[in-house]
């Protein structure tokens, strides 16, 4: 419980982090099932409040569903989110308005982006002149 109260957590990590702690896994299951059934703990809202925390930083579809995968949730939604439009903010922010010229410069902000987690149609759009 003292875990929840901080931040919400997913099934998968109440599970490691009890289990790193030595609990008995009859036990852990016994309690996640509790706090499941009081609604202490959802993964569904523990995948909305990552998603909009991720969103948030800057982070792209494609690395905000492989860190939800990595913390057990296959299930989510991220079609709410305008994807394209936080791409060209991000590289906006980062690079300035002004889309480069110069070939080395284009794909370096490219790069960047990629490693932000955006796909390659977002991060083309972050670079069209509309």
């Amino acid at each position: 419980m003292r875990m929840l109260v901080r931040r919400e957590h997913s099934v998968f990590e109440l599970t490691q982090k009890l289990t790193a702690k030595e609990f008995v896994s009859a036990d852990i299951e016994q309690a996640i099932d509790s706090l499941i059934e009081q609604n202490y703990q959802s993964d569904e809202r523990f995948a909305t409040e990552f998603i909009q925390m991720r969103f948030n930083q800057g982070k792209g579809p494609i690395k905000i569903a492989i860190d939800l995968k990595h913390r057990g949730i296959s299930h989510f939604d991220l079609s709410m989110y305008d994807f394209y439009t936080l791409a060209q903010k991000i590289r906006e922010n980062k690079f300035g308005e002004k889309i480069p010229s110069d070939y080395k410069e284009q794909a370096k902000q490219k790069r960047f982006l990629q490693s932000r987690g955006f796909d390659f149609e977002q991060i083309n759009q972050a670079f069209s002149h509309e």
